[in-house]
């Protein structure tokens, strides 16, 4: 999936695919995960909010089933 840099001391980048609803957020320190049933709303609201990290950790976290991709191998 492709995903667009974002400013966020948490947060690398993010993607989104809404056909399956998938949200993937690359982490700065522990990889890059996969939130799936994601709405295209809470996406879009990701993108818009001024701290990408307290939006992520008040409303992503733990509210969609997420799997772990592993650490990104971009160079930093």
């Amino acid at each position: 999936m492709k995903r667009k840099p974002v400013d966020s001391s948490l947060v690398h980048s993010v993607g989104y695919d809404p056909k399956t609803e998938t949200l993937e957020i690359e982490f700065h320190k522990t990889g890059v995960y996969q939130y799936s049933e994601v709405p295209k709303s809470v996406f879009s609201e990701l993108m818009k909010a001024s701290s990408k990290g307290s939006y992520f950790n008040s409303m992503i976290r733990d509210a969609f089933p997420c799997i772990h991709l592993g650490r990104s191998t971009r160079r930093s």
